[in-house]
């Protein structure tokens, strides 16, 4: 998974989805059915409304990087608009722009309708427009597989990189792992390169070049400290510590 810049819509389209919004919260203060599946349905096919429509879909492809990659598991092509609270349950966030992502046919249907909440009410899912995923996910360069991290003051794994994982299937989907260790190898690949070179670029340079290359989201952990024990980003730390701390900062700046 990679963070997700969450980008403003256009102004027709933030009025469009505010006045689906209301017509929905009209139907809940007057105790008649949300009708949230076939309201959705028609405010996506309304021909009147293409415009808004398209300008809310461009906006989540933009956000969705130039390979218009799933926001969940960074691999397929996102083709469906997805809700993160889904419609049925949560009416009252169906045509609200903070909960609206783009995914990929099998995750959308891996997700469906599921969503754990904490017992504060705040969902167990990493939502990855509004926070870094690798907060509560960590990864394995040999395999490829994604799983959760652990939390040594809990002597646990984070529940809410178990509860990811476990919706997405990312430590068990061959064609995904393979997808994120091919990744890793280029990362790696390029890193061994700028080592054996005999003066290593700038961190500006260097992070240029990596990102043309992270077709998963993996710098961050790259450059945390489960990365950074792993060569070749092992080797770029112990040898150019201040380079590598420069490049975990545009990381995490970015």
């Amino acid at each position: 998974m990679r963070r997700i810049s969450r980008l403003p819509l256009p102004q027709r389209a933030q009025d469009y989805l505010d006045q689906q919004q209301a017509r929905l919260d009209d139907n809940a203060r007057l105790g008649v059915p949300s009708g949230a599946q076939s309201r959705w349905r028609s405010a996506r096919q309304a021909p009147a409304v293409g415009a808004a429509r398209d300008s809310v879909l461009g906006t989540l492809r933009e956000m969705s990087g130039s390979r218009v990659r799933c926001m969940y598991c960074v691999d397929s092509l996102a083709c469906d608009i997805e809700h993160f609270w889904p419609k049925v349950p949560y009416p009252a966030r169906v045509f609200q722009w903070q909960n609206l992502l783009l995914c990929c046919t099998d995750c959308g249907r891996r997700k469906g309708d599921r969503l754990a909440l904490a017992p504060n009410g705040q969902p167990w899912l990493i939502d990855p427009t509004a926070e870094n995923p690798w907060t509560y996910l960590d990864f394995d360069p040999d395999t490829g597989s994604i799983f959760p991290r652990f939390e040594i003051a809990l002597n646990d794994y984070c529940r809410k990189g178990v509860e990811t994982v476990s919706v997405f299937s990312l430590d068990r989907s061959e064609p995904l792992t393979e997808g994120y260790r091919s990744t890793y190898r280029r990362l790696a690949s390029a890193v061994s390169t700028m080592l054996n070179r005999l003066a290593v670029p700038s961190s500006s340079v260097i992070m240029d070049e990596l990102r043309e290359l992270d077709d998963h989201g993996l710098l961050p952990w790259c450059f945390s400290a489960s990365g950074s024990t792993c060569e070749p980003f092992l080797s770029l730390k112990r040898i150019h510590t201040e380079l590598w701390e420069r490049c975990a900062e545009r990381v995490v700046a970015n």
